[in-house]
């Protein structure tokens, strides 16, 4: 495997070395790997090891849950201390995340949205969700928060959908629902923080949560078709961000869910819609939860697939071996240092506008 490293100007570092080779300028495999992970926080302030792992690049975001901070004020001490971290290591600025939907999903139970997306959609204003969506991200990056896991765009397919249940949805015509969901994500752009547009190619036709369930969705291509349209708005007006389902879409890939699925994320999502952008998994320990296994087997498919960010919502301890795995995988040869490369230069420009 060295050989093939060297052929991509890569190499494999231990721990706690410098993150690039100086003499070529090249990302090593751990930054290549690191980068790629958006992790979640023990507790309510940043433990060493985090704070460690974000200084080396063996992290490239960390997923903050409402139980990790208690106050305004020490949420924005957890988000400086991990960017100090990484900037004090020479690393890009970090992804520090939340979801903020609005309605039943806020990490953040205080600021925008003050609506809700069902009541946003019975209102059907586009000036309203844009407001709304400029008034979540400037509260957002005020906290040190810079990507809202945010807007869901999926359009359920009957009353029975767990998504229209759960409240989180805007409305059942797919027009509306492009709308709407691509008018918040404009608003959040215009305030400086970045939108995620969830969970393609759409979890319309879902009745179970795929966070606790294996689910697999029969509708043909055609009944799929009309979930697309949010997104195919999206990418026309460059959305940076597009999370993948967990679901199983028969009609597309009958053996692998959209976030490790090469033919969704790749093809369809990047080949026929044309997106650019970065993708992000949906929970791979939910995911892994649902399946009765570690996140870990999970993790090399997504990136074998070649999706960019693999969502690591379980402990610190978890993602660290996750980590491991996926650095392993690579040694082995399992994962190809290319598809690595693409999305990291993906994720790096994503950073660069922040």
């Amino acid at each position: 495997m060295a050989a093939v490293l060297a052929a991509f100007g890569l190499s494999a570092t231990p721990a706690g070395a410098p993150l690039l080779d100086f003499q070529s300028g090249a990302p090593t495999v751990r930054q290549l790997v690191g980068q790629k992970l958006v992790v979640s926080m023990n507790g309510t302030t940043p433990s060493g090891s985090l704070l460690s792992r974000a200084h080396y690049g063996t992290i490239g975001g960390v997923i903050i849950h409402s139980t990790n901070f208690t106050s305004a004020a020490n949420l924005r001490t957890i988000a400086g201390r991990l960017q100090r971290a990484a900037a004090n290591g020479g690393q890009p600025r970090l992804l520090i995340a939340v979801d903020q939907e609005g309605g039943p999903v806020k990490t953040i139970s205080w600021i925008p949205p003050t609506i809700s997306p069902r009541r946003m959609g019975e209102l059907g204003s586009s000036h309203v969700a844009h407001r709304q969506g400029r008034r979540t991200g400037g509260a957002l990056r005020d906290l040190g928060v810079n990507l809202d896991l945010a807007p869901v765009a999926d359009v359920p397919a009957s009353t029975s959908s767990f998504m229209y249940l759960q409240g989180r949805t805007w409305s059942f015509g797919a027009g509306t629902t492009s709308r709407l969901a691509n008018a918040f994500a404009s608003g959040l752009a215009d305030a400086g923080a970045l939108a995620s547009m969830k969970h393609f190619p759409g979890l319309g036709f879902a009745r179970l949560n795929t966070d606790t369930n294996v689910v697999h969705i029969a509708a043909t291509k055609s009944q799929l078709q009309p979930g697309l349209k949010p997104y195919q708005a999206a990418v026309t007006r460059g959305v940076p961000l597009v999370m993948l389902s967990n679901a199983v879409y028969d009609a597309y890939d009958r053996g692998h869910a959209a976030g490790w699925s090469r033919v969704i994320g790749s093809e369809l999502l990047r080949g026929q819609l044309g997106f650019r952008g970065v993708t992000i998994t949906d929970s791979l320990d939910g995911a892994a939860h649902a399946r009765g296994i570690s996140a870990n087997p999970l993790a090399i498919r997504a990136a074998r697939a070649g999706t960019d960010l693999l969502l690591l919502t379980g402990s610190e301890a978890a993602s660290r071996s996750v980590y491991k795995s996926l650095l392993d995988a690579v040694s082995a040869g399992r994962i190809s240092v290319a598809r690595l490369q693409a999305s990291y230069q993906r994720i790096l420009a994503l950073k660069a506008g922040l």
